[in-house]
């Protein structure tokens, strides 16, 4: 038993080795070219074949996740670049070759160039959804730009007469292979351009083919040309697994020229189904509706207000006398209140008479006259009591009194009173005044006392 232990099952000894394999660096990235052999197409499935060279070859598996990817149609004997990783398949103990990526030996350059002016049309905005245009629902006319010796024009004509007769399809013929193909498609939409809004729809197709069959369709001129045409384009080059330039900056791509006419053209016979379908229920609309608005007019025609149609009147009757009611009593409030203001205004204006002002300022007028009087008279009397006062007093002071009494009183020749001996000197002329006349006389002598 003990010697069995160093035998190693054929599991145990794949899974070894398929470690071995994992773990060596090298084989995770493996870079080969080779010639395809045993390739048979399997549609919808994993691809197996082998890649060969003068003196060895190897097997593949590429799953469909990758081959998908793919951008060209192998074929047996094409000699091609893999990339992919080197691992062991464990039921059968052998080693194969797992491919990731595929592209045609010699034809590096061209996708390479490819790429490049797909990534630079694109920063332009060539491919951005929001310039694609709807195709039209019932085109009148159609442009075909192909060949006029392929197929393509037949599968497009056979399939669009039979779903919309109505469509006229012109084609525009043109070269789709060789290094003339680009300038012989542009030229042919130049033409379909100039003819202004003649035509709905564009088709532009070919057969699949090659990366070289195809590259017509990816060169620049062609890719501005579809870009710039002013009704919708459809592209139909190659099949469902080629991709050009075109069918990135078309408004729609189809996989066959079928395809593409089935886009540009509707279904005549879909179209009248969908026609019945709606004229059937545009009529049960119109009948419903109908129906409807009889059964309105009957509820109407039914109805209290058509029967007794005074009765439509009632209530409003009813508002009138309720707003003339209203009506009446605040013109009567109104009128209340003007009569009071006139009363108040009147009273205040009779208050305010000018007559009546008159009446009282003649009142104090004669009041203050009479006052006045009174006043003037006891004045006059207390000034004529005082005056005959000041005249007896006058009279009592009055040195004619004096006079009268013998008295006289002596002044100068200039009329002064003479009071004193200090006034008079010797032979001077003196006046006298008695109380019936005046006397002059001369100073003969004077004598202070």
């Amino acid at each position: 038993m003990a010697s069995e232990n160093k035998y190693l099952t054929v599991t145990d000894l794949n899974y070894y080795i398929t470690q071995k394999f994992k773990n060596d660096p090298y084989l995770h990235k493996v870079f080969l070219q080779g010639e395809l052999s045993n390739f048979r197409y399997r549609r919808n499935s994993h691809q197996y074949f082998s890649l060969k060279d003068d003196k060895s070859k190897i097997n593949v598996v590429m799953f469909r996740s990758y081959f998908d990817k793919v951008k060209f149609k192998p074929e047996e004997g094409m000699k091609v670049y893999v990339t992919g990783y080197v691992s062991v398949y464990g039921p059968q103990g052998s080693y194969q070759f797992y491919a990731e990526n595929m592209e045609p030996a010699g034809l590096g350059a061209l996708y390479e160039q490819l790429k490049q002016l797909q990534a630079k049309l694109a920063k332009e905005g060539l491919f951005n959804p929001e310039h694609k245009k709807p195709l039209p629902r019932f085109p009148d006319k159609i442009a075909v730009v192909t060949s006029a010796s392929g197929a393509v024009i037949h599968d497009i004509m056979v399939t669009a007469n039979r779903r919309f007769p109505h469509a006229e399809i012109d084609l525009f013929p043109a070269k789709v292979q060789g290094d003339t193909a680009a300038d012989s498609l542009v030229a042919s939409m130049q033409q379909i351009a100039a003819r202004g809004d003649e035509y709905d729809v564009m088709i532009i197709g070919r057969g699949g083919g090659s990366l070289e069959d195809l590259w017509p369709f990816n060169e620049e001129k062609v890719v501005r040309q579809v870009y710039d045409m002013q009704m919708p384009v459809i592209s139909s080059v190659g099949h469902e697994t080629d991709t050009t330039l075109c069918d990135l900056v078309a408004d729609a791509r189809a996989a066959t020229p079928t395809a593409a006419a089935e886009y540009a053209t509707p279904n005549l016979a879909d179209e009248l189904v969908t026609i019945n379908q709606l004229r059937s229920r545009l009529i049960s609309s119109m009948q419903a509706n109908i129906r409807e608005k009889r059964d309105r007019l009957n509820r109407v025609n039914n109805s209290v207000i058509m029967r007794e149609p005074m009765r439509l009147y009632d209530q409003q009757i009813q508002m009138v006398d309720m707003l003339k009611n209203r009506l009446f009593s605040v013109m009567q409030n109104i009128t209340n209140n003007s009569r009071q203001n006139y009363n108040l205004l009147n009273q205040k204006l009779v208050a305010s008479s000018p007559q009546k002002m008159i009446s009282q300022m003649q009142q104090q007028n004669s009041f203050a006259t009479k006052r006045l009087l009174d006043n003037m008279k006891h004045y006059l009397v207390g000034k004529r009591n005082t005056f005959s006062k000041t005249v007896q007093q006058l009279d009592d002071y009055s040195p004619l009194k004096t006079l009268e009494r013998g008295f006289i009183y002596t002044t100068d020749e200039k009329g002064k009173t003479i009071s004193s001996i200090n006034q008079v000197a010797k032979n001077s002329e003196i006046n006298l005044h008695f109380k019936d006349g005046q006397a002059k006389a001369i100073v003969t002598e004077t004598r202070k006392n």
